[in-house]
């Protein structure tokens, strides 16, 4: 339990300090190069991982909820693997997956209430509104939206390539070409490294089959 909880601990810690230092210090779509192939782009996201969301306010109060069934089933099975002695293989990166979806969950459910400004949904044209300037904690009750509203804060970006294809070449000519053009957060890539673990080393996380 020690090591489920302290993997959870320092995800999240990473990963809240993360959004809260970009969402107060940089302006929506600011991008800053850190290194080659490496850069912090702020931009919020109303749905899933990776820039994927759909359905509008409803769809979000959907994975919202979606989350929350998930992070309960997931509080069930460790107590579960820890009283049958699981390995290690299994749950660390099952604690990793766990300390995700609480980060993403915490932005949707609370981040409208404790910052000032933030993407919000206008139904009259169906699409999510951006804001300007640089958001600073809200005073109780002045948040940019309400519970289960807020947006996720994403920054990780690797534009590995990043090319302006000349004119010149056949079919693409003019084009822009960029590899890999999302842009995630921590919480993001726990989850993602934690299922690459899960795979990798499936065998002895479980060496009895999935079990549940």
């Amino acid at each position: 339990m020690k090591k489920i909880l302290a993997v959870t601990f320092l995800i999240l810690l990473i990963d809240q300090a993360s959004k809260i230092y970009i969402k107060t210090h940089f302006n929506l779509d600011d991008s800053v190069s850190v290194f080659p192939g490496f850069k912090l782009t702020f931009v919020e996201n109303p749905g899933m991982a990776y820039g994927l969301h759909f359905g509008g306010v409803i769809g979000k109060y959907f994975l919202v909820i979606v989350r929350v069934f998930l992070i309960g089933g997931m509080v069930y099975l460790f107590r579960k693997w820890l009283q049958k002695g699981e390995s290690n293989y299994l749950l660390i990166p099952m604690a990793m997956i766990f300390a995700g979806a609480i980060g993403n969950l915490i932005d949707g459910m609370f981040y409208g209430l404790l910052f000032d400004s933030g993407t919000v949904y206008d139904p009259s044209i169906d699409r999510w509104i951006g804001y300007g300037g640089i958001s600073k904690f809200a005073t109780a009750g002045e948040g940019y939206s309400t519970f289960m509203r807020g947006c996720v804060v994403d920054m990780l970006h690797f534009p590995l390539v990043d090319w302006n294809v000349p004119e010149s070449f056949p079919l693409i000519g003019g084009k822009h070409i960029e590899f890999f053009k999302y842009i995630f957060n921590v919480a993001d890539s726990a989850i993602t490294v934690g299922a690459v673990f899960l795979l990798i080393f499936r065998k002895k996380a479980f060496p009895n089959g999935l079990e549940f």
